[in-house]
């Protein structure tokens, strides 16, 4: 499996303050992880400080080779 976080840094908080932003989404969806049982399929939208959309994180299965 791998789990994909996925941030557009291009508009709003992000480009203002990338590294305090980074770090807020970090550790808000961090500690959020527990909810979810962490198999493919599972995601969320993310979303900034000032509750706009900005990306998104999923769980997808992965062939082994």
């Amino acid at each position: 499996m791998k789990f994909i976080l996925e941030v557009n840094m291009v508009d709003g908080r992000l480009a203002e303050d990338a590294a305090g932003e980074l770090g807020r989404i970090l550790r808000y969806w961090g500690g959020n992880l527990h909810h979810y049982p962490l198999k493919p399929g599972d995601g969320s939208a993310i979303y900034d400080s000032e509750y706009r959309e900005v990306g998104q994180w999923c769980i997808v299965a992965t062939t082994e080779t």
